[in-house]
């Protein structure tokens, strides 16, 4: 999520706690994600997750930070539920769609072009970026369409053409993730990161919710198994709670190449425990998209820490 502030850059073992955390643990989300929606249906798992993490930041928010920062004006609250909305009700609703079709490790690898649409966007506004960063854009771009081409993913149900179109959507939700993140700093948020999340998990949950009676999902708590509710509680507690807690001490206390660093190793997380837990399958083309993708983030990373010698916040990315 988003964050306005930083501060001094921190080590020793609370740092790399933390980088362990949104290391490995947003990284096993789509796998949570997939074991809640074995039985749960999708839209209703997810706006469910949303909504019971909202009230949990609301709890640690105000316990933490008083109660106080929750006030927020008309203004900052909808621009709270907008990107709300925009951010995990269209990225999340479409990864849970997604899931019945396209490999989690393929999902995670399109979702780490995040940062890469940034810098595009960054180039249509006039902010220069280096050349390194340019070139990294071009490379992950090049390594996401090998992996879309038909026959290069083993789809998990349905055909070629639906592991391709599927692949889009979450291409273009990323891509709607990362234009509204980019340009939230024109919004007026709420000033404490925690608030603005509680207010964004309401919203994205309240959507999400909507969808689900709008489309009449079954809700038989009977036949919910133990395996989805294990992944639902686990992307709640740690998917929605803990990292997204870790990922916003990162952006306060490490240098952006560092705290960027998720966003290349999430999918290779997601790639091995999609085949350790999943029995997913890894074709050649996966290898080689993968390896392609993650250069190319590497490279808009090293880029941007070359050129910004400065402490900067983390454009906000997508979490699952």
């Amino acid at each position: 999520m988003s964050t306005n502030a930083t501060s001094r850059v921190s080590s020793g073992p609370l740092l790399w706690v933390n980088m362990l955390i949104v290391w490995f643990v947003w990284g096993s989300t789509y796998i949570g994600i997939l074991f809640a929606t074995e039985s749960i249906p999708p839209f209703l798992a997810m706006g469910t997750r949303f909504l019971v993490a909202a009230a949990i930041m609301v709890l640690i928010t105000g316990a933490t930070r008083g109660w106080r920062v929750l006030r927020v004006t008309r203004r900052e609250l909808a621009s709270a539920l907008f990107m709300g909305v925009a951010l995990l009700a269209v990225g999340l609703g479409t990864v849970g769609l997604a899931k019945d079709y396209v490999p989690t490790g393929v999902m995670a690898l399109i979702i780490a072009a995040t940062p890469l649409t940034i810098v595009i966007w960054r180039v249509i506004t006039g902010d220069r970026p280096g050349r390194y960063t340019l070139v990294g854009v071009a490379v992950g771009l090049v390594g996401i369409g090998w992996m879309l081409l038909p026959g290069g993913t083993t789809p998990v149900s349905g055909s070629d053409g639906d592991v391709v179109f599927w692949s889009l959507m979450v291409l273009i939700s990323s891509s709607i993730w990362a234009t509204t993140s980019f340009f939230s700093v024109r919004l007026p948020k709420p000033r404490d990161s925690f608030a603005l999340t509680t207010y964004e998990l309401l919203s994205g949950g309240l959507a999400l919710m909507l969808v689900s009676v709008a489309i009449r999902e079954p809700i038989d708590l009977a036949a919910i198994t133990g395996r989805s509710w294990g992944g639902w509680l686990y992307l709640v507690i740690f998917g929605s709670v803990i990292a997204f807690s870790s990922f916003t001490w990162l952006i306060n206390h490490a240098p952006i190449s560092l705290a960027s660093t998720y966003a290349y190793v999430n999918p290779a997380v997601a790639v091995v425990l999609g085949v350790a837990l999943y029995s997913e399958t890894i074709t050649s083309d996966v290898v080689i998209g993968l390896t392609v993708v993650l250069g190319g983030v590497v490279l808009v990373v090293s880029g941007e820490s070359l050129r910004v010698k400065r402490l900067r916040p983390v454009p906000e990315t997508e979490v699952t």
